[in-house]
């Protein structure tokens, strides 16, 4: 380290009729994606143990919860911002500044932010310490936001922990100009069920950016940069520079830095400020990283080198080589948190090492929802996402003949991720989201005409729909063919597909 200056196939009629009318409440298209999720489930079986929590069997607690959903839904979404932590800020000094009650690690990027968190937290947790985990967006649940030892807090946990901040929030409200977002309530309550809990660390992944994020209420002893790359480009900056520098905003005075492997401009923004705030920085390839790594069922098995020395044959249950490099980071981020490299010069015990990463889940990311033919879901919602996802299943994969179902946002770079999923995809179908910032299908279909060519794209405007003609486009020659289907484009698409093939 360098100093530098979960379900059943059929689902009785009354129990169907209750998700469909919960979902309707969320968007109304979602009522007719999980309308056609019924034929899916029959067609794929009984899915394997989720760890997604489902909507609570309690109606009163599913009716509190709803009501909450519904308080936050009216406030600015995620997409609309007011760069500034002003108003975070201002609850966070009315709540008693629970942030300040734990340590944290803090975790910005591009891409893999989520699953280095899961890494992370996994290690506390084999190491026993108590852990609060805060991540988004969502796959399917609200309550996944707010993890406490590794499991999303209950939904009377929800609520309860949002009827105890209200009256804050509402106070905050009408001191401000602009009320609290949506991001802003849902990180003072993380912050605040973390103290409450309380917690041995907290895990803290930025919304966007860093400097202004809500986030960054927090003075975190280890900062986290995941690969960087071209996202929110609006709002972060058209380079990968300019989007280091409001990504930088995380590391604090006397931390230490955790850098992903990083773009030449993007890591020399994050060193000059290290160096500016006497941080410490343990750079990927440098003070630790990937030594080898080969493909496993279920996963891959990999050797790590950490801060402290080098960690033989972990097995790594999620597929990808971007994945063995989230799981060098989330290593050396645990391990610059307990000091070694800089104050001790050891290893972490191999075993608790290798127990917690062979627990790691990730779902939405190169996650098998179904076989014969095989499904799988993956996040990627920007180009280099796209790529890895693209060499993850070409690799952990042997399809004959792989169909894509792509529901995309309209505020991305959706011809670049395209582009990225073109060579392995013999034939895409282009469909939508149920959310309004979710591409026209007629529009992204003619983006996928010009990238595959008219021959190779399919258009359907419903989702299970999408799915239903993907797995019918890879059963095409015959049971044994070796078909697959991938759904992707977004978080948001994969929650929905997720829930239409049982997976809630």
């Amino acid at each position: 380290m360098s100093d530098l200056p979960q379900h059943d196939d059929q689902p009785d009629d009354h129990a169907f009729e209750e998700i469909v009318a919960a979902e309707t409440d969320r968007d109304p298209d979602l009522a007719v994606i999980e309308a056609g999720s019924r034929t899916l489930r029959t067609h794929g079986g009984a899915p394997a143990g989720d760890a997604v929590p489902s909507r609570p069997a309690d109606p009163e607690v599913d009716r509190a919860l709803r009501e909450v959903e519904t308080e936050l839904a009216g406030r600015w979404g995620e997409t609309k911002l007011e760069p500034s932590v002003t108003r975070i800020a201002a609850l966070m000094d009315v709540l008693g500044e629970p942030q300040k009650a734990y340590p944290s690690i803090h975790i910005t990027g591009t891409n893999g932010k989520t699953s280095t968190a899961r890494m992370i937290e996994a290690l506390f947790g084999a190491f026993e310490l108590r852990t609060g985990r805060y991540t988004s967006p969502h796959v399917q649940s609200i309550t996944e936001r707010i993890s406490l030892d590794g499991v999303p807090i209950s939904a009377e946990r929800f609520v309860e922990t949002y009827q105890d901040i209200k009256p804050y929030v509402d106070m905050v409200d009408t001191s401000q100009d602009y009320r609290l977002s949506f991001f802003e309530v849902m990180t003072g309550m993380a912050y605040a069920a973390f103290a409450d809990a309380p917690v041995d660390v907290a895990v803290v992944e930025v919304g966007m950016g860093g400097t202004w994020d809500a986030t960054n209420v927090i003075d975190a002893a280890v900062a986290v940069v995941t690969p960087i790359s071209l996202d929110h480009t609006d709002r972060l900056g058209t380079t990968t520079a300019e989007i280091a520098t409001e990504k930088s905003g995380i590391i604090k005075q006397d931390a230490t830095v955790v850098l992903a492997q990083q773009p030449v401009d993007a890591a020399q923004v994050m060193l000059k400020k290290a160096v500016g705030v006497d941080a410490t920085v343990a750079r990927e390839g440098m003070e630790f990283g990937v030594v080898a790594r080969e493909i496993a069922v279920g996963g891959q098995l990999v050797t790590l080198r950490g801060l402290g020395g080098e960690y033989e044959q972990i097995f790594l249950p999620l597929h990808g080589a971007h994945q063995a490099h989230n799981a060098a980071v989330a290593l050396a981020a645990v391990e610059a948190f307990f000091g070694i490299g800089a104050d001790h010069a050891r290893t972490l015990d191999l075993d608790t090492i290798r127990k917690a990463f062979a627990s790691v889940t990730s779902p939405g990311r190169m996650e098998v929802v179904r076989r014969s033919p095989t499904v799988v879901l993956d996040a990627a919602h920007n180009p280099a996402g796209a790529r890895a996802a693209a060499e993850a299943v070409s690799e952990a994969f042997s399809f004959s003949r792989l169909i894509g179902v792509v529901a995309a946002s309209g505020d991305k770079d959706v011809r670049g991720l395209l582009e990225a999923f073109e060579p392995i995809f013999a034939e895409i179908v282009v469909t939508r989201n149920s959310t309004p910032r979710s591409m026209d299908v007629d529009e992204l279909a003619a983006i996928a005409v010009e990238v595959f060519g008219d021959d190779r794209v399919q258009v359907e405007a419903r989702l299970d729909d999408a799915i239903e003609e993907a797995i019918t486009l890879a059963e095409e020659d015959g049971e044994f063919s070796g078909g697959g289907v991938l759904v992707t484009g977004s978080v948001i698409t994969v929650g929905e597909a997720r829930l239409l093939l049982g997976r809630s």
